[in-house]
């Protein structure tokens, strides 16, 4: 009998030093696209590049990968996934050459979906980034991108849409949608971001 605790408590003791301390677990984009991970203790590496793959690392340092899916991790971390944030979501309005205020006439459909994706974001946080084509001068269009951010925060303002923070921003001409050479409008480039997280 004293054979079979002592097997017992040596069987506890080996199941306890293999459970694992630390895993991590690859989720897929919504899309289902995976990127990949490294997971490194002890000397030892594992890459993780498939949906669901996970690697852990035990109470020994022992790294080991393992194989789940999609509803093993729900089991395991439904909690966890469910207690996630929305991931940001943005939006992109367009504005007439030269213009801080002749914004496109899309703009009321923008402001609608605004307003319904920030249910998703309790303590939403928006930031509203202006940006110009390359015709004109780098301080006239820093000066134009901002005051193209200005009227996209006013007419937010002005629809009762209220974030908890509301920042602008204006980028010039450096971050263009599309690359064009100097004194070339392009009407990609003249538009605004509007980022909720």
């Amino acid at each position: 009998m004293g054979l079979l605790v002592v097997g017992l408590v040596g069987l506890a003791i080996a199941v306890f030093q293999t459970q694992p301390t630390s895993r991590v677990v690859l989720l897929p984009d919504a899309d289902g696209k995976t990127g990949e991970v490294i997971v490194r203790a002890e000397g030892q590496e594992q890459r993780v590049a498939t949906a669901y793959g996970s690697a852990s690392v035990n109470r020994l340092g022992t790294l080991q990968a393992n194989a789940t899916d999609a509803a093993q991790v729900a089991q395991l971390y439904g909690s966890m996934l469910a207690a996630r944030p929305a991931a940001p979501v943005s939006f992109t309005v367009f504005f007439e050459f030269g213009s801080a205020v002749d914004i496109a006439p899309v703009f009321q459909p923008t402001l609608d979906k605004l307003r319904a994706a920030m249910a998703d974001f309790p303590a939403a946080e928006v930031t509203v980034i202006g940006h110009t084509d390359r015709v004109g001068t780098l301080e006239s269009n820093d000066q134009l991108s901002l005051q193209r951010a200005q009227t996209v925060r006013d007419l937010i303002l002005q629809a009762g849409i209220r974030p908890l923070v509301l920042e602008i921003a204006g980028r010039g001409e450096r971050e263009p949608l599309v690359p064009t050479a100097d004194e070339v409008p392009e009407a990609q480039n003249r538009r605004v971001e509007i980022n909720l997280r």
